[in-house]
């Protein structure tokens, strides 16, 4: 009996003119994803590798320039799939599991597609004292995502919870995106939500 590697560890690949395509892709992106071959972030010339290499140079190897390799393609592509990993994987030297480990220890790289704006809201003892459990229903009735981690039908929204955003003194403290704000009740969800384009 021939053993075979599960296809969630090693997708298989196919190289055409500097795409990386899976056919798992299709099956787990979602509608905005599906069908459209993986385009490389770090594709010889273009600006995300000239950024990559400024960054290798700050770092005594590449394994030590992870991190921000990740944040990249996190950055260009709104999550990092599979296909992110490998590219990750062959641009420092590394092995694809080795990669998979970090993505999946952090939480701060999405593994599925989310919404253009990402909401992080705190949910810890102070926050909840202070109605963070009201402000989290306000954002998922306003956004229109069902449950926490869902993205909205129209791929605008998704909103989780988290354990601490460091700010309890401004009860409820949430992130968007890369934004932080502060003292967020439910009254004023509709509006922060209008401002966002």
């Amino acid at each position: 009996m021939k053993e075979s590697t599960p296809q969630y560890f090693r997708p298989e690949i196919k190289r055409e003119s500097g795409d990386l395509h899976s056919p798992a892709h299709a099956v787990h992106g979602d509608m905005a994803h599906q069908h459209e071959p993986y385009k490389l972030v770090f594709a010889a010339g273009s600006a995300r590798r000239r950024e990559l290499d400024e960054v290798l140079k700050r770092y005594p190897t590449k394994m030590a320039a992870l991190l921000p390799a990740l944040w990249m393609v996190q950055h260009e592509r709104g999550w990092v799939s599979e296909e992110g990993m490998i590219e990750v994987a062959e641009a420092l030297e590394l092995t694809p599991a080795y990669v998979k480990g970090v993505v999946t220890f952090y939480t701060m790289y999405h593994q599925h597609p989310v919404g253009r704006h990402f909401i992080q809201v705190c949910t810890t003892s102070p926050c909840n004292v202070c109605g963070a459990e009201e402000v989290v229903d306000a954002l998922l009735r306003h956004t229109g995502c069902f449950e926490l981690g869902q993205s909205s039908p129209d791929g605008k929204f998704t909103v989780i919870e988290v354990e601490c955003l460091g700010a309890c003194g401004f009860a409820t403290p949430i992130m968007i995106n890369e934004d932080f704000i502060e003292s967020v009740t439910p009254d004023t969800v509709p509006e922060l939500l209008a401002g966002l384009a």
